[in-house]
């Protein structure tokens, strides 16, 4: 062992402060700390525990994966299911009576899963599925009625379904017909869109490949539930990719986004390229195919190799999308530099809310200036290398 190496050990042992350390050792000593540190060590450091202003459980297990063997993370979770104190939280039946649905519970206990006996394990089901169907009743109706890209809003028919009738050009057209005793319009000609007869083969496919490191957890919440939306529509086929230094696709299971939760495993390493890589093999059709890859973009892997693959992509035309975050959470930390040389191959790079994917993939598969369709959301993209 070199004499660099055996002095980084000893600041980690005796517990420096966290400002003389490098990072990732700054990043491994506040993951350590925040579960082990004592009472007056961590007030004196300016932190408090376990609560929502310490990093979330995802994140700091995230980096407990990444720099411990197996068998020490499996001690690390199985103390962090007890001082959290989700053990005894999870056992009292009054709790599912009053939980809120709230996505950052879902990633913590999908996080702590592999550590729960199985009574628990199954409560953490219920949980997970009564905060899934909330976040399901916000979110189904707006991405469905955003997607319905079966509808061609080029041609006009006078005899739509209901489902595609335009009410305010039907009303315009109709208001000779006003009746004053019924104080109503009643339409003697509808207006509509004509709705094309779409074969599977017509289709777009929407590929979301999913970063499933820790700082990533809410992120693959949401995209699970819209990955099972989207799946559920006649309108597009989806398949979902999840990974860290393996790929994990998830695209059987969209049926069930509970069971598609139980599948990811947050935190660990990162291996973009590799992902991409699997997601472009199954591309068929690139100009009827969106990639959205969510990532910070903090590659374990190759970084030339990412760019060259997505630079691939975008040249035989697939819809390259990069989201550096899909959650409710402010700007998220990223590789600002890898982001810039993204944005530099013609992709665009954001952070998006859950509230506002609907709207961007709608414009995704209307071929819309993705960065223009951002600019009047008031979304700040990345720039390009150079810009």
């Amino acid at each position: 062992m070199s004499d660099q190496e055996r002095e980084r050990r000893w600041r980690l042992a005796v517990g420096g402060e966290e400002e003389a350390l490098a990072d990732p050792d700054r990043r491994l000593s506040t993951a350590l700390t925040a579960l082990y540190g004592d009472g007056d060590d961590t007030k004196k450091r300016g932190r408090g525990g376990l609560g929502r202003s310490a990093p979330s459980v995802a994140t700091w297990m995230g980096d407990i994966r990444r720099y411990f063997p197996a068998p020490v993370v499996q001690i690390v979770q199985r103390d962090a299911f007890e001082r959290l104190g989700l053990k005894q939280m999870l056992l009292e039946p009054e709790f599912l009576a009053v939980v809120e649905a709230d996505v950052n519970l879902v990633a913590d206990l999908v996080t702590l899963r592999s550590v729960m006996p199985e009574k628990t394990k199954a409560i953490a089901r219920e949980v997970i599925g009564k905060v899934v169907a909330a976040l399901m009743e916000r979110l189904e109706r707006r991405t469905a009625e955003a997607l319905r890209g079966a509808a061609n809003r080029a041609r006009r028919t006078s005899r739509p379904r209901f489902a595609d009738i335009d009410w305010p050009r039907t009303i315009q057209a109709n208001l000779h017909h006003y009746q004053p005793d019924l104080r109503t319009v009643v339409p003697q000609r509808l207006v509509g869109f004509q709705r094309r007869q779409r074969r599977l083969v017509d289709l777009d496919e929407v590929v979301l490949c999913v970063d499933q490191s820790g700082s990533m957890a809410t992120s693959v919440v949401y995209a699970s539930i819209f990955s099972a939306v989207m799946a559920s529509l006649p309108v597009v086929t989806t398949r979902l990719v999840c990974f860290d230094t393996a790929v994990l696709d998830l695209t059987d299971e969209l049926a069930d986004p509970v069971e598609v939760l139980f599948g990811v495993q947050l935190g660990g390493g990162t291996d973009i390229a590799q992902a991409v890589d699997y997601c472009a093999q199954r591309i068929e059709r690139p100009t009827k195919s969106h990639l959205i890859l969510i990532s910070d973009l903090y590659e374990g892997g190759s970084r030339d190799a990412l760019l060259a693959r997505l630079a691939t992509l975008v040249a035989v035309g697939v819809n390259v999308i990069v989201l550096l975050a899909l959650s409710d959470s402010g700007r998220p930390s990223f590789d600002a530099a890898l982001a810039a040389e993204v944005a530099t191959l013609g992709a665009p790079v954001f952070a998006c809310t859950p509230d506002q994917f609907p709207d961007l993939m709608a414009a995704a598969l209307r071929r819309e200036d993705v960065q223009a369709w951002a600019a009047q959301a008031d979304i700040k993209v990345v720039r390009a290398a150079g810009e």
